[in-house]
């Protein structure tokens, strides 16, 4: 079980050694505008050349873009008590992990950096700054959050910050999205990231028989016989209910991706921020 301090060393460490190796943001091709087209010289972006035009003109032409002063950036941690769960890596820790790395890239880019937790209402609130102790205070209050009986409220959160940020800012929600959220109105406001934290386990657990299980949000008690045909049926349910969830995102104009607490989280981010997924 990860404490803060420890998920914030590994953030830490991971951020530097992209940066050593020239990965400058998690973020970059974001707070940037399009300016003019040109011809493509040695050592620029491949991901910047207009296709399109180079057909036409039989060259190759990149895209070239006006960096803005700073990126405003927010981290939304939706916490609820299906979180406290994961087979050898709880949820919320690597929900953490996102903040922390998501906090570091920015302030080591120069950018303004903000956090908030929601569950029913909105619980904590970390304001914009380029500090590294917003990021610390970011993850220490999500380490800190009681879980248990508590249930996140996407709608009530993306009303909340629609009405709360007035700056353009990229927004990064993480969260298990074990309900389909409407992020239509913020997205049209802000550009909005989805990061579902998900365990292996609970979208295909294994068999147990016949026992009682618990609620983590509602405290409602689960009895039946959870043999290899219900756990299939159980599996099929979480399949059609992630179908509708990306559905409901690229409606939305919400790009997203799920991440394993198994699975490497800066690999990832930056898949997902680089347009690979």
């Amino acid at each position: 079980m990860k404490n803060s301090r420890q998920i914030l060393i590994k953030a830490r460490r991971q951020i530097v050694g992209d940066r050593i190796g020239n990965n400058a943001s998690m973020f970059r091709g974001e707070g940037y505008d399009f300016l003019e087209l040109r011809e493509y010289v040695s050592g620029d972006d491949t991901r910047h050349i207009d296709w399109n035009i180079t057909a036409k003109m039989q060259r190759p032409y990149v895209k070239v873009f006006r960096e803005e002063r700073e990126l405003s950036v927010v981290s939304v941690a939706m916490l609820g008590g299906a979180l406290d769960f994961g087979k050898e890596t709880r949820k919320i820790e690597t929900l953490a992990e996102v903040v922390a790395l998501i906090g570091y890239s920015a302030i080591g880019n120069g950018d303004l950096y903000a956090h908030y937790n929601f569950s029913e209402k909105m619980r904590d609130e970390v304001r914009a700054g380029k500090k590294k102790f917003a990021v610390s205070e970011s993850v220490t209050t999500v380490m800190n959050a009681p879980l248990l009986h508590h249930k996140a409220d996407y709608s009530s959160m993306a009303q909340e910050l629609y009405m709360r940020l007035k700056r353009r800012s990229l927004i990064v929600v993480i969260g298990d999205f074990f309900e389909i959220p409407d992020m239509r109105l913020l997205a049209k406001k802000h550009e909005v990231v989805a990061v579902i934290v998900r365990d292996r386990l609970e979208e295909k657990p294994e068999p147990m028989g016949f026992t009682a299980m618990i609620d983590p949000e509602s405290s409602a008690v689960l009895e039946g016989d959870f043999n290899a045909a219900s756990v299939q049926k159980y599996h099929e349910k979480v399949r059609r209910h992630d179908g509708m969830l990306f559905e409901q995102f690229r409606r939305d104009g919400v790009r997203s991706t799920k991440l394993y607490t198994d699975s490497n989280t800066v690999v990832t981010l930056r898949r997902l921020f680089e347009g690979r997924l």
